[in-house]
Order: C-alpha cells, then structure tokens, then sequence
C-alpha cells in the first residue's frame, strides 16, 4: 500500500474511533460526502505528497461543516480532530509514521449563506517499513 493511502486509512480509523468527535459529528465522518449528508459533519480534504529525504511529506486537510451551531460549532470540531491527530502514534500499513503536526485552521461562510466550513490542515512525514501488504 502507498503511504498516501495508509496515512488516510489511519487517519480515519482515528478519528471514527475518537470519542470526543463523536459527541460533535457522530458518525458522519466522510471520505466522498453524500448528498444527503445531515449537519455537522467531517470530510477528509485535499491532501499534497512529496518525496522527503528517507520518505514521505504529506500535506492534508480535512473540513468541518456546519448549519445550527454555525462558526462555534465548526472550531469545536476543528478543536477535537486537533486533539485526535495532533503529534498522534498511528499505525500505518507497510510505513511507520514520523511525526504529524498540525499546520492551520480557517473558518469561513460558505456561498449559501447558511453553512460554515471549518478547515484545518497538518502536515505528516512517513517512512517505509520492511512490511509489505
């Protein structure tokens, strides 16, 4: 598995797993958002990889929305992914992770006038193992 990947598995398994982001999304945590997804959720985003000297950069971001709970809301879910992911120890398939840190967080009004899109961004380094999956 590349280390993309098994950096986005992690990452989900984390955070669908994560007690505190529950409470705010429930289970409405996605990797492709439905359209018929109720409010608040989180969607993992973009996400930029580069080689790094022994291995992997990646830069990602993942994006809280709200409706009800507008701006508030949305940082207090940025403020538990944070928590979740922050300098976490994640096991990734066939890589090891070297660190991963969070970058920074925006909030904004989206188009419709009704909605908030939280963004927060972190930034992670990867290794290959010897395993192989």
């Amino acid at each position: 598995m590349n280390a993309d990947l098994a950096l986005q598995k992690a990452i989900y398994t984390r955070l669908a797993g994560d007690a505190a982001l529950a409470a705010l999304v429930a289970t409405r945590l996605y990797d492709n958002v439905p359209g018929d997804a109720g409010f608040p959720y989180l969607a993992l985003g973009e996400n930029e990889t580069r080689d790094w000297p022994g291995g992997t950069e990646h830069r990602l971001a993942l994006h809280a929305f709200s409706r009800g709970g507008g701006r508030a809301e949305a940082k207090r879910i940025m403020g538990a992914v944070n928590a979740a992911l922050h300098d976490a120890s994640l096991m990734l398939e066939g890589h090891e992770l070297v660190n991963l840190r969070f970058l920074d967080g925006t909030t904004r009004r989206e188009a419709d006038g009704m909605t908030w899109r939280g963004t927060i961004r972190f930034r992670a380094v990867t290794e290959q193992t010897g395993e192989t999956a």
